[in-house]
């Protein structure tokens, strides 16, 4: 059974390039019925753990060095204009959004690395020359990974528990408090809600999106340049910034609808 699969597989990447006929049988005959599928038998038959050998060493200290240089400079020096004396608490904001992003996608692309080199190791041939080479890049990558797991927050958590949130209710709890006393009230109380909302928002998008043009500046290139090296192995993760975005855009949305809802409801109930 082992033979007749490795058997199709050879076959498969003996004629690959040349007769598409053949080709479509042998997919026919592995049971692959869609693209993904045909992605699937590429990868299981090509057996060599490297795809550019001569390429991984310095494409694997690249990428090692990327995320060295994305720890230490993702969130720093965020600047912010235009808001005077708002300007470094935005500032502060938008690089807590910038480090956590920063923070999460280097931690998963050091996972990732460690992960592919294992695999990679444990499926080479004893004798095979690149497993050497996957040995030590598999230790580099032990040894550095745990580095890159500190804290998402740029901030320690008690300072953040304590005074960020703890003034969060305070200010939830007066607009609460004072929603409940007239109709004057409610409308302002719904108001500020609204542009608090909305300052949020645009902190997130703006830390999302100096988390991303860092990560591209840095990292795309030599992870690509990595996973081309290494070969058959999909692509690099991608960091969460776009979805963050993407939250950060339906978040700016509330307002609109909380503003309107709000002064309505404080007209009919005032």
């Amino acid at each position: 059974m082992i033979d007749e699969f490795g058997e199709k597989l050879q076959a498969f990447q003996a004629f690959r390039k040349s007769d598409s006929e053949a080709t479509e049988s042998i997919l026919s005959a592995l049971g692959a019925q869609d693209d993904v599928d045909r992605d699937i038998v590429l990868e299981l038959s090509a057996r060599r753990p490297l795809g550019h050998p001569e390429l991984f060493p310095e494409a694997h200290a690249l990428a090692v060095r990327s995320l060295e240089v994305l720890d230490r400079n993702g969130a720093r020096g965020v600047h912010v204009g235009g808001l005077g004396p708002l300007g470094p608490i935005a500032a502060f904001g938008i690089q807590q959004v910038t480090h956590l992003i920063v923070r999460s996608y280097q931690s998963s692309v050091a996972d990732s690395m460690l992960r592919l080199y294992e695999r990679r190791e444990a499926n080479a041939a004893r004798d095979d020359p690149d497993r050497m080479l996957l040995m030590r890049a598999r230790m580099h990558m032990e040894r550095i990974t745990p580095g890159f797991k500190r804290s998402v927050l740029g901030v320690p958590a008690f300072l953040l528990g304590g005074a960020v949130v703890s003034g969060a209710v305070r200010v939830l709890q007066l607009l609460i408090s004072s929603a409940l006393s007239s109709l004057a009230s409610k409308i302002i109380a719904t108001v500020v809600l609204g542009l608090l909302i909305a300052a949020l928002a645009w902190v997130v998008l703006r830390g999302a999106a100096v988390a991303r043009r860092r990560i591209h500046l840095t990292t795309d290139g030599p992870l690509e340049g990595l996973w081309k090296a290494i070969g058959r192995c999909g692509s690099p993760p991608k960091d969460p910034s776009r979805i963050i975005a993407l939250i950060a855009i339906v978040l700016a949305l509330i307002p609109w609808v909380l503003i309107p809802v709000g002064l309505l409801l404080g007209w009919t109930t005032g």
